[in-house]
């Protein structure tokens, strides 16, 4: 069963662990996939090379901090497809440090990168859904939006407003069947954080509940549930998961 037939989605940062499994993902489901990358130009030739082979997918290179790059990006898939039934926030970054030592600069890479990315694809993105009188946009958060953490004041900061800004665009376009609800991940391995010693590895997996990190699959799989219609009545909401951390 295919929940996503025919479906037009624009996903972000798809040519990294979690993004390309939710493209990879959407497309399985008969989605049509643009998804926008930044640095990762290796990783996304070979995913759209991977999945262009099914003529399911496009790739963008593209600055979401750039509005007028982003308002771009939404004309030319209404121009080219007629519509935008999804839209995945995904994209984000991590620049680490206590607060005393954290500069202005990756305070601001970090909020900007996070949040302004956003900002800016939804709001041309929901132009088209208006009018469709049908959409939906799913923002990807972080169990430190929620939880904070020691020495990621920016990060936590921008995945908390991540989270106000899906219950108040949930509510604000909730009568235009438009539905808007956030994903917050727990400890997901990825390449980003394979480096990490054994030690804190296994520190994080011994205050998960269910004894294991996640994987960018099960972020896939929870963002398929949140774009298809299994999900119809649910929005303004935040999906945790994180195996029981929070």
């Amino acid at each position: 069963m295919k929940l996503l037939n025919g479906k037009i989605a624009i996903v972000t940062g798809g040519s990294g662990d979690i993004g390309s499994s939710i493209v990879k993902t959407f497309v399985q489901h008969g989605a049509f996939v643009i998804f926008t990358f930044l640095s990762s130009k290796q990783k996304a030739d070979k995913l759209s090379f991977e999945l262009k082979l099914k003529n399911f997918v496009e790739s963008y290179h593209i600055d979401l901090k750039n509005i007028d790059a982003t308002k771009l990006l939404i004309e030319k898939t209404i121009e080219k497809y007629r519509r935008l039934d999804i839209l995945v926030n995904n994209a984000g970054i991590i620049k680490d440090n206590f607060l005393l030592r954290m500069s202005e600069h990756n305070w601001d890479k970090v909020i900007k990168t996070n949040i302004y990315s956003m900002f800016n694809l939804t709001k041309y993105a929901i132009i088209p859904m208006i009018k469709q009188r049908k959409g939906n946009i799913i923002n990807m958060s972080s169990v430190i939006g929620c939880t904070g953490n020691s020495g990621q004041s920016n990060y936590s900061t921008s995945k908390a407003g991540i989270i106000g800004f899906t219950k108040s665009i949930a509510k604000e376009l909730g009568s235009k069947n438009i539905r808007c609800n956030a994903i917050a991940p727990g400890y997901i391995y990825t390449k980003m954080n394979e480096h990490l010693p054994n030690t804190i590895k296994t520190n994080f997996i011994n205050h998960i509940p269910l004894n294991r990190a996640g994987t960018p699959q099960d972020i896939a799989n929870s963002s398929l549930f949140l774009a298809s219609e299994l999900s119809d009545y649910i929005t303004g909401s935040v999906l945790h998961v994180n195996g029981g951390l929070f």
